[in-house]
């Protein structure tokens, strides 16, 4: 079977969302094909409360670009969207093959972030495991990666994908949380943090067994996937996943 790739992206967002897509780009650009790529959250326009017509504007054009990076690639980032209803959505996006072909909504809202003044949460249900290219994935986004209770959803995914804007004063939590969630539910856990000045920069690659690889200075960090890892974890320290 040919080779799978895992890649987190690490990079600072500015107010230039053409800027910001571009690096986006870029970096994805650098990964190889078959690799699932994961870009920090809101990472195209960054929380710009201010001006959210157009970062959802800009962001639905911006989805359109990426797709075509998608063809041999599976692609996941967070974008604000503006819905039907008027409402704005922190809305998780998988590109795969040109389309968008799974999408969930922040359901957990960071009051301490004013969020909640400015989006509307999602559904706890949209928290679940889907299948893209026969890899079981699962997604939260950001303050998610704090509730037990979805960890517990996500049990039997071979991979969850945390993508974040995780506030500097709690790296430590960041780091902690992202390792632990990989040997609790013996999957590869990949995060992916901005390295804004405020930002935890803590983004990573960690192994079913713990071991975490981080991006530190690196913008772009690539691993092999096994699936073999997960298989072995669950055989030999059986918890019933």
């Amino acid at each position: 079977m040919e080779k799978r790739f895992l890649a987190t992206l690490q990079f600072s967002s500015t107010n230039n969302y053409e800027e910001n897509l571009s690096t986006l780009i870029s970096l994805i650009k650098e990964t190889p094909d078959r690799s699932i790529v994961l870009a920090p959250e809101v990472c195209l326009t960054n929380f710009d409360y201010m001006n959210f017509e157009a970062a959802s504007a800009f962001s639905k054009q911006a989805i359109e670009s990426l797709l075509r990076l998608s063809k041999n690639r599976i692609i996941i980032l967070t974008i604000i969207e503006k819905r039907e209803n008027g409402k704005f959505f922190n809305v998780a996006k998988v590109l795969h093959k040109e389309k968008v072909v799974h999408e969930q909504c922040k359901n957990e809202l960071f009051i301490l972030g004013e969020e909640t003044k400015y989006f509307t949460a999602g559904k706890e249900k949209e928290i679940s495991i889907f299948e893209v290219d026969g890899v079981k994935l699962g997604i939260l986004v950001c303050f998610e990666l704090r509730f037990k209770k979805y960890w517990q959803d996500l049990e039997g995914a071979d991979i969850i994908l945390v993508s974040a804007r995780w506030g500097k004063n709690r790296t430590e939590n960041f780091r902690v949380l992202t390792q632990a969630l990989a040997v609790m539910n013996q999957c590869y856990v990949l995060g992916s943090d901005a390295s804004n000045d405020d930002c935890s920069s803590m983004s990573g690659i960690i192994s079913p067994f713990g071991k975490a690889l981080r991006n530190g200075n690196a913008l772009c960090l690539i691993r092999s996937y096994d699936k073999q890892e997960i298989r072995k974890m669950r055989r030999y320290l059986n918890v019933g996943i």
